[in-house]
């Protein structure tokens, strides 16, 4: 990877000289315009832009393509869901591509992708430093302390979810997080919360429900008998032995 990572470097230094009309739109290319642009002392290194490289794919590439497997398990599962889910993609777009509007009011959709995230984060818990000594109810938290903020424990506690917690039900976030978290929000952390959030959190949620409204208006797709259900964790939680569903064409 490192070495596809400069060459591309190198054909972008290029265009940084005149041999290339522009550098593009791309991330890379942004990195190396302002790169070029910046004082000789305060530019990045190939190293340095190789690391913001694999970082991009990582936080954004594997965590929603790990949200999409689960979520098309979970309707491979619950074809009612599913059903429910098409009709409204079909509603506001039939046939057509979605729409940045029309991704807005895919209410039942967001419902779904909630669950999902609550019942297979990607990410099991959040890693925090305290800056400076703080109380946090009866506890005194010292300078640099290390917090490790267990997300996955949150989502499967029945105090805050009831005693379904381990059921997928969409239906529970029909009135937003608050009403389903029991008016404790901060108990659903799938992107993290406060100064700190995913700043790639309504980009991937909308990734997400573009992929799923046009697998559903074209498929209906059930559990493969094929399919061993074995979440693992190995940086996130994903499958295993991958998801295996059959797809039948509309």
């Amino acid at each position: 990877m490192r070495d596809s990572i400069i060459g591309i470097i190198k054909q972008r230094e290029r265009a940084a000289n005149g041999e290339v009309d522009n550098f593009g739109t791309d991330f890379l290319g942004l990195l190396m315009k302002a790169n070029h642009d910046a004082d000789e002392d305060n530019r990045i290194t190939v190293d340095e832009v190789a690391d913001e490289c694999k970082n991009f794919y990582f936080a954004a590439h594997e965590t929603t393509a790990t949200l999409l497997s689960w979520t098309i398990l979970l309707l491979a599962i619950h074809t009612d869901w599913q059903e429910k889910a098409r009709q409204e993609v079909l509603k506001l777009f039939g046939q057509q591509h979605p729409n940045s509007e029309g991704i807005g009011r895919l209410k039942m959709m967001n419902m779904i992708i909630n669950e999902s995230l609550r019942l297979y984060p990607p990410v099991i818990a959040l890693l925090r430093k305290v800056k400076c000594a703080v109380k946090l109810g009866n506890f005194i938290l010292p300078f640099n302390t290390n917090l490790n903020i267990p997300t996955l424990a949150f989502h499967h506690d029945p105090q805050l979810w009831g005693e379904d917690v381990n059921l997928f039900k969409p239906e529970r976030f029909s009135e937003g997080v608050a009403k389903a978290t029991n008016n404790n929000p901060a108990a659903f952390q799938t992107f993290g919360l406060g100064p700190r959030i995913c700043v790639g959190m309504n980009f991937a949620n909308n990734e997400a429900k573009i992929a799923l409204s046009m697998l559903l208006q074209r498929y209906t797709f059930t559990l493969s008998p094929a399919y061993i259900h074995s979440p693992v964790h190995m940086l996130m939680v994903r499958p295993q032995h991958g998801v295996q569903v059959i797809l039948h064409a509309l």
